[in-house]
């Protein structure tokens, strides 16, 4: 990887490099995935350098202070190799992607809706942890309370690869705070994952299979209203997929980005219709209600969360809800591993 990094950056510093803007966009875009790649390991292998030179010291002189200081910078680069390899599970040819990551309330009403609300913190904190950037594109407010739906874009190296992993019907079982007599509900809710794909793939969409809508906007909790009507439906009459965006206040950028959704979405269902398995897998979507979730966040009687594809557990449902879910990312992708060895063996 070195060399080839090497290579492509002395590419980059050649005379008449921009002569053709997107030939060097794509030689950009593979210096960028090699150095995700390359940086870490060169780090951890000067670290590993400084780590020897701290075991001489420890041959020589009988300090405790050092064997402190050696444990500390081994637990270091032990975890940072172990995102490593996290990481090298991802070799999906996306996976480097941004990710459009749209949640819908299903089973359980307003109950619904506020569980909506809460994996939208839950995934917002995690994007906070990954050092990743996330923008609220279309948004629809609960009935009463909570959130009916949201979609938001996920920016950052392998924000796909990652957020794929929690793609399915999540259940909630708890004491309901809006139950006067603190009976246990049980709500449910769906959240799909795809891509963002870059413009220069090659998705051919006619103006005459769109129809084009436009509404008022309206932020969460009242902010960000707009009095004229800026909000962008798309729909895409062939296939009857729905695309939505209101973030900006800009008709124009509203219709840009649910564009960009709308090649997102038609980019997805081209590549399952390549595989017989996988279109039979997109047209038998599950209802979002019991017996189709991927995991459980129960609250009440005990605490628990549970993925019912890995059997990944953990009693820290605070933990979870606060946006620590890597370990059940990890062992979903580990899972995917063993049963597509070839597919990961691109990165």
């Amino acid at each position: 990887m070195s060399g080839e990094l090497a290579e492509l950056e002395k590419t980059m510093a050649s005379s008449g490099f921009w002569d053709d803007n997107l030939a060097a966009k794509k030689v950009i875009e593979k210096a960028k995935l090699l150095r995700a790649w390359v940086e870490p390991w060169n780090n951890i292998c000067k670290d590993c350098e400084s780590v020897q030179s701290l075991l001489d010291l420890v041959e020589s002189e009988d300090d405790e202070t050092i064997l402190h200081e050696l444990q500390t910078e081994l637990n270091h680069i032990e975890e940072r190799l172990h995102k490593l390899e996290f990481k090298k599970m991802l070799g999906g040819e996306h996976d480097i992607n941004n990710a459009i990551v749209t949640i819908h309330s299903g089973a359980g009403g307003t109950e619904a809706c506020d569980w909506v609300s809460m994996l939208n913190r839950m995934y917002s904190r995690w994007v906070e942890r990954q050092g990743y950037k996330m923008t609220v594109t279309d948004f629809l407010s609960g009935e009463e309370a909570g959130i009916k739906s949201i979609t938001f874009l996920v920016e950052g190296e392998y924000a796909y690869g990652y957020l794929k992993a929690e793609k399915g019907v999540h259940r909630l079982v708890r004491i309901s705070p809006f139950d006067a007599n603190k009976r246990r509900h049980t709500s449910f809710a769906s959240l799909d994952v795809i891509p963002e794909i870059e413009d220069d793939i090659d998705i051919d969409i006619s103006e005459k299979d769109l129809r084009i809508d436009t509404y008022r906007s309206s932020g969460a909790g009242g902010q960000h209203v707009n009095v004229t009507d800026s909000a962008v439906r798309i729909t895409h009459l062939p296939t009857g997929i729905v695309v939505q965006c209101q973030n900006e206040r800009s008709q124009h950028k509203n219709r840009a980005f649910a564009m960009k959704i709308l090649k997102s979405r038609l980019f997805e269902l081209q590549q399952k219709e390549r595989d017989a398995k996988m279109l039979q897998e997109y047209g038998a979507k599950d209802d979002i209600a019991w017996g189709s979730q991927i995991r459980s966040y129960v609250m009440h009687p005990y605490s628990m969360v549970k993925d019912h594809r890995t059997l990944e557990e953990t009693s820290n449902v605070t933990a979870v809800m606060d946006g620590e879910i890597d370990n059940f990312i990890e062992a979903f992708l580990k899972m995917s591993k063993l049963k597509h060895p070839v597919d990961q063996q691109k990165t």
